[in-house]
């Protein structure tokens, strides 16, 4: 049984197909600037294994169904195809950003179910209209294969309400649904249960703060299994500070700047979500280049990272309080799986809350499920994600019922 994921941005398309027999990626790639002069699509058959084979194009990809269509070329090319024809396909599983509180968990795609999608469109502009051409491309070349929405929102639906909402006029809610949803859903999700087996508990008897920490970034507090917050809001833009996102800030500097400067409300949406965070710091926000900067000094570069380092260690006391005996704290991402001075940053000096980190094993990369702590109460986890797999199975659930 193959299960096609699909991760359809505003240029782009991410894929993945999984053999759900056996968990195993046969292979996954993305197409970029779609619309452009001049499209890129990678694509790796059989990935991260002996057998990988790396396939690079450069050519125009109209729009999506243009690029969607390459892709099938490749899945089933008679020399380097993973499958003889598109008819292998047992379903596609879509990520969507948002289905507010009309969607609360995974589904089979129909009219309605896109009418939501489209219903979000203001509360997800750049995420909601990119998976719903994902869905109605699917849709197009694969007649007859059901399709499943698999929503960023879901994991975080367990939310009490004195978590979930905001402390506006109540109407607020009630008329414009103006609340907590929380995203990063999928890799919360699926790390949650990597963390149970890791430890050997039945998830609903774990407590667990999750880390996912990548260009975009997110918490979450996990109680019983459950998640009981998160840091992202109504929006992605609350909560930690990421890669060019500014996350928690005054809400009161936004009519401020916009009134002294004159900017529009788009404007400054722009500024918050694409100018700011480490790039509004330092005018980097890849991780990479940041700590290549402080090594040679530069001390805005410094400052970004211990502004980022500090939101989260802030926010992982503040999860604390929220579960109570915690389990342990789980790093994932690509910064939470792959950056030792980020997640040494974090834990540092946090021994009176149980958090001792292993720095010799936290400076060591092998890419699995692994502790890097040192002793205390409290178990330091990385635990690579893979919201793939966490979509392609969600897919099967739902079509099994």
């Amino acid at each position: 049984m193959n299960v096609l994921v699909i991760n359809s941005g505003s240029s782009s398309i991410k894929y993945q197909l999984i053999n759900m027999e056996t968990e195993a990626s046969l292979c996954s790639g993305l197409v970029e600037r779609i619309g452009e002069p001049v499209g890129k699509l990678t694509h790796k058959t059989h990935p991260d294994t002996d057998a990988e084979k790396k396939i690079a194009l450069n050519e125009a990809f109209a729009d999506h169904v243009a690029g969607m269509k390459r892709v099938v070329d490749l899945i089933t090319d008679s020399t380097d195809g993973v499958i003889k024809d598109k008819s292998e396909i047992y379903a596609i599983g879509h990520r969507v950003l948002l289905g507010g509180e009309k969607i609360t968990k995974s589904i089979k795609i129909d009219e309605w179910a896109k009418d939501v999608i489209r219903e979000y469109f203001p509360l997800g502009p750049l995420h909601n209209p990119a998976n719903l051409a994902g869905i109605e491309v699917a849709e197009e070349l694969f007649p007859g294969v059901p399709s499943v929405g698999v929503f960023d929102t879901e994991f975080h639906q367990t939310m009490p309400q004195k978590a979930f909402l905001y402390p506006l006029p109540y109407s607020m809610y009630e008329d414009l649904q103006v609340r907590r949803y929380g995203f990063h859903g999928t890799s919360h999700r699926y790390v949650t249960k990597q963390a149970a087996k890791f430890l050997g508990k039945p998830v609903d008897e774990l407590n667990i703060i999750t880390c996912h920490l990548g260009n975009g970034c997110s918490m979450c507090a996990i109680k019983n299994g459950k998640c009981v917050d998160t840091t992202m809001g109504l929006t992605p833009l609350e909560g930690l500070m990421m890669g060019t996102r500014c996350g928690d800030i005054d809400p009161a500097i936004v009519p401020f700047v916009m009134e002294k400067t004159g900017i529009s409300a788009a404007e400054m949406d722009t500024v918050m979500n694409k100018q700011s965070g480490l790039k509004g710091i330092c005018g980097m926000n890849d991780m990479r280049d940041i700590h290549a900067a402080r090594l040679e000094g530069n001390e805005k570069a410094q400052l970004a990272f211990d502004m980022m380092s500090y939101r989260i260690k802030k926010y992982v006391g503040a999860f604390m309080a929220v579960v109570g005996e915690v389990d342990a704290v789980v790093f994932t991402a690509g910064i939470g799986e792959n950056d030792e001075h980020m997640r040494a940053a974090v834990c540092q000096d946090m021994e009176h809350l149980g958090l001792f980190i292993d720095l010799e094993e936290n400076n060591t990369r092998r890419g699995v499920a692994r502790s890097i702590s040192k002793g205390g109460k409290v178990d330091i986890l990385i635990i690579p994600t893979n919201e793939e797999l966490e979509i392609a199975q969600a897919t099967v659930e739902v079509l099994k019922g």
